[in-house]
């Protein structure tokens, strides 16, 4: 068989991120070697076999892994067909390094919720555009980490605050074409962004990056209906660009906005 390499690196724009990484590879082997950031990994095909530590560690296909800043570590095949790998690069604002030690215990963390948002964060950050989305998603793997690594088990906080949901609602509001970040929000009305997110989601049966987006695609019909161009619509109502109006629009309207006008008239 021959030797695959594939790859594909990126830095979003979402605080905390350091690098985004994809990879293919079938008989690479990683040398023993260390990062400044958290490595947050999730394998889709195959398995990968490491030392941490001095002690061997598998990353089966259900499994999340968290591999602490500073501590050496390899990395190696485990089957034949190689693995395909997910990897987001954490700075020390989303997990501290007083929490290396217990990393370090217990690397590999067998949590399907977690392995499902971890997939959910990936697919966020692969599109231009849903920054808030992804900081959002961000934020709770950031907290079932917590909770792992404190010995929690994953296990979610009940959190209800309406008061506080409604003022990211109407900061929301606000800036619906601007935006705003999950960091800012949580700055401007002095909330943790993992209470932010709870609160807003139990108190409206939707996420903020939900919210802002079904805003926007308001915006967007409105604008159609004015006989704004598309490609003028997406800037107008704050969305990345066209592709990124056009994903949004189809998913909450069912139609592209291209064939939206048409048919309004």
């Amino acid at each position: 068989m021959t030797a695959r390499q594939e790859v594909s690196a990126w830095r979003p724009r979402v605080p905390g991120v350091t690098e985004v990484f994809h990879a293919h590879f079938t008989e690479y082997a990683y040398p023993m070697h260390v990062h400044d950031a958290w490595t947050l990994l999730i394998v889709d095909d195959g398995a990968v076999r490491y030392d941490l530590e001095r002690h061997e560690h598998g990353t089966p296909h259900d499994t999340v892994t968290l591999l602490p800043p500073h501590v050496p570590h390899n990395g190696s095949p485990a089957t034949p067909d190689g693995f395909r790998k997910r990897v987001v690069y954490l700075d020390s604002s989303r997990l501290g390094e007083e929490l290396i030690g217990a990393a370090v215990d217990g690397p590999d963390l067998r949590d399907p919720v977690l392995r499902l948002r971890v997939g959910q964060l990936h697919s966020a950050l692969a599109r231009p555009g849903d920054e808030l989305e992804a900081e959002s998603r961000l934020t709770l793997v950031g907290e079932r980490l917590h909770d792992h690594l404190r010995r929690g088990g994953g296990v979610p906080r009940a959190l209800r605050d309406p008061g506080l949901a409604r003022e990211l609602r109407e900061l929301l509001d606000a800036r619906v074409v601007e935006g705003v970040s999950l960091e800012e929000a949580a700055g401007v009305l002095h909330a943790h962004p993992a209470h932010l997110v709870r609160a807003f989601s139990g108190a409206y049966g939707i996420a903020p990056h939900q919210y802002l987006m079904s805003r926007r695609v308001e915006r967007s019909r409105r604008l159609l209906l004015d006989g704004v161009p598309p490609g003028e619509v997406a800037a107008a109502a704050g969305f990345y660009d066209q592709a990124h109006l056009t994903r949004h629009f189809r998913k909450l309207v069912g139609v592209t906005p291209g064939r939206y006008r048409p048919r309004s008239r």
